[in-house]
């Protein structure tokens, strides 16, 4: 399992990997893969400065990459109190009676504050990329930077090739594909309908090539329904230069993001991944605005409900419900959650190392280009 990009990062597979926990992608770093931290869980530049860090000193000298959210500005963005006036009260109430109704508990008052997450501002991601590029306390060994919501501003683009580093951006449709492309975007990653997170509504086996005809020699990673080594030679035979993961590593053991257990065992929000189905998710605007897909839930079903109010555009919805996430995370109910997952939750069945997981992604690999092999012999 090697392509381009290998040589070009330095990394041992084609395999990149999205995850909120920097002890998830430090750990797929040093298997081989690319770890890509998501940024977006940190308000403040020092926080994610001193998370880097880490990261330097725990990926045996490999790259990483990060992740940051630019949507478009809104009018007095800025703050959590200028956010904060824009959410109608109506929405509020909803919020409040949704978590009564759920039994969800509040978060303990440890004095550290409950502020929402304010990574989803332009704003607050430009500072993320000021950090990864070296402008905060130390240089950071970053390897690719990717933006979730499309192509960066072209300065922020400029910023990162001047640094040396590149820019990913996902894309759901051709068209948008090609823009990226045309707007300087190194590396275009194909994100189809299985996705977990925001994700358009072309599937991937239908979105890759497509992708990977539009974009001419701008290589393209393979996102959406990809879970098993079989899986990813199927996106390599679609055109692809790699994968672009993030759903089947939210179940492994490294994984320390997913507030409380009632036991040592699986976090309540693992507990919740473990025993679903691929029929168990559902794509809405509920988490931040845009669509995403999300592990079907009681949270979820009350949206879904008569007299449940329209989500709120970006970034105003993921304001309306941090602290909700929050608190349902930290809960002990994991009927009551709102997770980002794709439709391969129902392969995410047991707990285990970010090394085993890749261990298993090219083992299935070889077992699957072999089988071909065969075929073609």
């Amino acid at each position: 399992m090697r392509t381009e990009l290998c040589d070009r990062f330095g990394i041992r597979y084609p395999i990149f990997v999205f995850t909120p926990s920097e002890k998830v992608a430090a750990a797929v770093t040093r298997a081989g893969g690319m770890g890509v931290l998501g940024c977006v869980r940190f308000n403040h530049p020092d926080d994610l400065e001193a998370v880097l860090c880490w990261m330097d000193d725990n990926t045996d000298g490999r790259p990483y990459g990060v992740d940051v959210v630019m949507p478009a500005t809104v009018p007095t963005e800025g703050t959590s109190v200028d956010i904060g006036s824009l959410i109608p009260q109506a929405h509020r109430d909803f919020v409040t009676k949704t978590l009564a109704d759920l039994g969800v508990p509040p978060i303990p008052d440890d004095g550290t504050g409950n502020e929402a997450v304010l990574g989803w501002l332009h704003s607050v991601a430009r500072s993320h990329v000021d950090v990864a590029l070296g402008e905060g306390a130390r240089h950071h060994r970053i390897g690719l930077i990717a933006n979730a919501l499309g192509s960066p501003p072209a300065d922020v683009i400029e910023q990162a090739h001047t640094a040396g580093v590149p820019v990913a951006a996902l894309a759901g449709t051709p068209g948008h594909a090609r823009r990226h492309a045309e707007s300087g975007v190194d590396i275009v990653v194909a994100q189809g309908y299985e996705a977990g997170g925001h994700t358009g509504e072309i599937a991937s086996l239908v979105l890759i090539p497509e992708v990977v005809d539009a974009v001419g020699e701008t290589p393209v990673l393979a996102a959406g329904g990809i879970g098993s080594g079989r899986q990813v030679a199927a996106a390599l035979a679609l055109g692809a230069s790699g994968v672009w993961m993030g759903s089947a590593f939210l179940t492994a053991a490294e994984y320390d993001l997913g507030g409380r257990a009632d036991t040592d065992g699986p976090s309540v929000i693992q507990q919740a991944l473990l025993t679903a189905t691929s029929s168990d998710t559902v794509r809405r605007r509920i988490y931040s605005g845009k669509p995403a897909r999300l592990l079907r839930s009681r949270w979820t079903d009350a949206w879904d409900a008569e007299g449940a109010p329209e989500p709120l555009p970006m970034p105003l919805q993921n304001v309306l419900v941090s602290e909700a996430h929050q608190r349902m995370s930290q809960s002990y109910d994991p009927t009551a959650v709102a997770m980002p997952v794709g439709q391969i939750v129902g392969r995410m069945n047991e707990i285990r190392p970010a090394a085993d997981i890749i261990a298993e992604l090219v083992a299935g690999f070889d077992t699957a280009a072999r089988r071909l092999d065969a075929i073609r012999s």
